[in-house]
């Protein structure tokens, strides 16, 4: 049971019944917003996909020349030749349906100091910079996706309950406020009648 205690009225009939509307309204709008939330994630996926694909095609080839240019030039020149300072990620945020999510991300690799190496060492620098660009957008491909994913489950679930729990709940209060009202005009009928002296 509910724990909904009535008289009977037709003002908590009228409660009710505004309640219910409100419960189904909800439910269509958790409905829709579902499948909006889906359309978001078949593009996020294949984002967060092509994103994961282009940075894995430009971490191999960073590792590539990275090993020639440590077979050509030595480690030791490698690591003269890396960046005094720490590249950093900018995040773009934007969102839809109540939820904040990166939408884009670049990075801003510092300057390296001027190779004194082979020429490997120009391309490896090339190729880590590439790399670490398409790692950053990656990140926040699957970042987007994971937000949005855990939203329509989030989503899902307050749907769920309203259709299984709040909805039916509600019905049966209004049935059985209807029930009552039912009995109290028969009661009044009846009491009509014999007071007409009808019976």
């Amino acid at each position: 049971m509910s724990g909904f205690r009535s008289g009977g009225s037709r003002a908590e009939r009228s409660e009710v019944q505004r309640r219910l509307a409100t419960a189904r309204r909800g439910a269509e709008l958790l409905d829709r917003k579902q499948r909006i939330l889906q359309a978001a994630i078949d593009g996020l996926q294949e984002r967060a996909e092509e994103g994961t694909r282009a940075w894995e095609t430009a971490a191999r080839a960073a590792a590539r020349w990275l090993q020639r240019t440590t077979g050509l030039d030595g480690a030791d020149r490698l690591l003269e030749a890396a960046p005094a300072d720490a590249a950093s990620a900018v995040v773009q945020w934007g969102g839809s349906m109540g939820i904040s999510y990166p939408e884009s991300a670049s990075c801003t690799v510092p300057a390296a100091p001027p190779p004194g190496g082979s020429s490997a060492l120009a391309y490896a620098a090339t190729a880590h910079r590439t790399a670490l660009e398409a790692a950053v957008s990656a990140a926040a491909a699957q970042r987007a996706l994971l937000l949005v994913s855990e939203e329509l489950a989030a989503t899902r679930t307050r749907q769920r309950a309203v259709e299984n729990r709040w909805i039916p709940r509600l019905e049966e209060q209004l049935g059985a406020i209807e029930r009552r009202i039912a009995e109290q005009e028969l009661e009044e009928s009846l009491r009509l009648r014999w007071a007409a002296g009808l019976m």
